[in-house]
């Protein structure tokens, strides 16, 4: 029989003692040495509290072969299970309250693009556009409206492309002239390019929303950061009804990363949560320039797509960059999470590059600046039976669940919903499994994807392809969308078995690039998809069902059984 050591950290404990029950250590670092020098398998019991991120574990840190080192709340799995959260944030404290009823602090060098009011993000500060009549320049922006401005401020422009929002920071305003960060700006000018049905559009264009100045604080509940005195910054919030400075909880996360793991394997984390980070890359001067999914521009190479000759084109990043995650993996073998949450982050929650055998299960998303989950160039992953729920609510781009450059990875009953574009995304890759995933809620604030979005090559056969089946997708929203999408020279995908209902269109057949050794088979929708009445040759189209009554539906949905299952 294997023998199982056992470890305790406690926020009371000391790092001197031996780390028992009775004598816990005080910090995971110390609690990672002791697991290094046992034999066999080994728990490390984390009693309640907030913890500071990042954990950090290295490939000394794995498990010996044939056992495993794993890292969870005290009492996982029982009623008694402790609240253990590895938390990136700071307690605010301090502070005043102006006439008009603004909580308003100092403090110092703190820089964050977040902040947490008991348990709750909240939003920053907001106007819609810039006031008066506005013309863009090379350098920025002019507008005949008199702005008084304060440092921090940070612009959306929502829709540059259908599927793109990209953020940008002010440098400075002076009257109603206002200048760009740069490069941010001159990039923006230089991506953003298009022709379509005979209308050109040059540039990022004029800014949808404009973020986190104190003067934008009217709605109850939100918040701005002025940074116009460096190292003596200032915090705005405005309450909502029933807050009280003295009693309310204010966390303003400040770190951007809580575990970070290269070379390691053999390590579990059960019941955790993960909370309250940021991401200040949007507030730089290089800017968030989205472009599709969780890539980004940083510079680098253009390259123009030609959609139809001589009529429709458009300029992308040809070098894109990912959007970083808050908890990352880079060559890690045998790496699971059971039982965690990840909430209240500044980026995506959980990225694994590289590596294999890595398993997500029975795990919450929720409220995330960008996805829940990232897979890039790993092997054999299974994401299986979490929740995803209210992510991209900064980066609008940002899928729920993301594969790219994958290798017989599997994402297989999960729910995902309110996902502000795709809610599960399968860029070329081979082997990919997504099965009887219930997706609700895509599309909801960005244009051209789908519940379930899968492009480009996929395998070199149908054995070796990607398989989507199973799966329910409903309510899929934004105008412009296909519930099931199979995009941009999709190839060798079977799209079998899946129910469809409530979407602006179920699915479409003719793309570009057009698509090649794709099935359509057995799937139920109300709606014929977009190509179904004239099907390319390439597409296999056999055996699916159009029904218009709500009894034949719900029936599909029953038989599907999609959706995490109940352990």
């Amino acid at each position: 029989m294997a023998y199982t050591t056992e470890v305790h950290v406690a926020l009371d404990g000391d790092d001197d003692a031996p780390g028992t029950p009775e004598r816990p250590f005080v910090t995971i670092d110390r609690a990672r040495r002791a697991a290094r020098e046992a034999a066999g398998d080994v728990v490390v019991h984390v009693r309640a509290g907030t913890y500071p991120g990042p954990w950090e574990f290295i490939e000394e840190d794995s498990a010996r072969e044939g056992s495993r080192i794993t890292y969870q709340a005290n009492g996982f799995g029982t009623p008694a299970q402790d609240v253990v959260v590895i938390g990136g944030g700071r307690v605010i404290t301090g502070w005043r309250v102006g006439g008009d009823g603004v909580w308003v602090v100092d403090v110092g060098t703190l820089d964050t693009r977040h902040l947490t009011v008991d348990g709750r993000r909240v939003d920053r500060a907001a106007i819609d556009g810039i006031p008066g009549e506005v013309s863009e320049n090379d350098a920025g922006y002019v507008t005949d409206a008199r702005l008084d401005w304060r440092a921090g401020v940070e612009f959306v422009h929502r829709g540059v492309y259908p599927w793109t929002e990209a953020r940008l920071a002010v440098e400075s305003v002076a009257d109603g002239t206002i200048t760009m960060k740069q490069p941010a700006f001159s990039w923006a000018r230089q991506l953003y390019n298009s022709s379509w049905d005979g209308q050109t559009s040059s540039g990022p264009g004029l800014p949808t929303r404009v973020e986190n100045d104190p003067s934008f604080l009217t709605e109850p509940g939100t918040f701005a950061l002025d940074r116009s005195r460096p190292g003596e910054h200032v915090l705005h919030y405005l309450p909502r009804t029933g807050e009280d400075p003295a009693t309310t909880r204010v966390v303003a996360p400040e770190r951007d990363t809580l575990l970070v793991a290269t070379g390691a394997g053999g390590i579990s984390f059960r019941g955790l949560i993960f909370a309250d980070t940021t991401w200040l890359r949007p507030a730089g001067d290089r800017g968030f320039l989205h472009y599709h999914g969780n890539g980004f521009h940083d510079g680098g190479r253009i390259d123009t797509v030609v959609v139809v000759e001589g009529q429709s084109w458009l300029t992308v990043t040809g070098e894109p960059e990912t959007i970083p995650a808050c908890a990352s993996l880079v060559d890690t073998t045998g790496i699971r999470f059971e039982g965690c949450r990840f909430t209240r982050l500044g980026s995506t929650a959980l990225g694994v590059t590289g590596g294999a055998d890595t398993v997500v299960r029975g795990c919450r998303f929720d409220t995330l600046a960008a996805g829940a989950i990232t897979l890039t160039g790993t092997h054999r992953a299974v994401v299986e039976d979490n929740e995803v729920h209210r992510v991209g609510l900064d980066h609008s781009g940002s899928p729920g669940i993301a594969l790219l450059a994958t290798v017989d990875c599997t994402v297989a009953h999960n729910r995902v919903d309110d996902v502000p574009h795709c809610g599960i995304v399968g860029g070329p890759a081979k082997g990919t499994r997504i099965l009887r995933n219930h997706v609700t809620g895509a599309m909801g604030v960005l244009a051209d994807g789908g519940g379930i979005y899968v492009s480009g090559p996929q395998g070199e056969s149908h054995e070796d392809g990607a398989v989507v089946r199973g799966n329910v997708v409903t309510d899929t929203r934004t105008p412009y969308n296909f519930a099931l999408y199979t995009d941009y020279g999709a190839a060798w995908v079977t799209v079998a078995d899946n129910v469809v209902r409530r979407a602006d269109n179920t699915a479409v057949l003719q793309v570009h690039p057009p698509l090649d050794n794709v099935v359509y088979r057995g799937n139920v929708w109300d709606a014929d998809p977009i190509g179904s009445e004239a099907v390319p040759d390439s597409v296999t189209y056999e055996d699916n069902a159009t029904l218009t009554d709500a009894a034949g539906l719900d029936a599909a949905e029953a038989r599907a059984q999609a959706g995490p299952r109940r352990r």
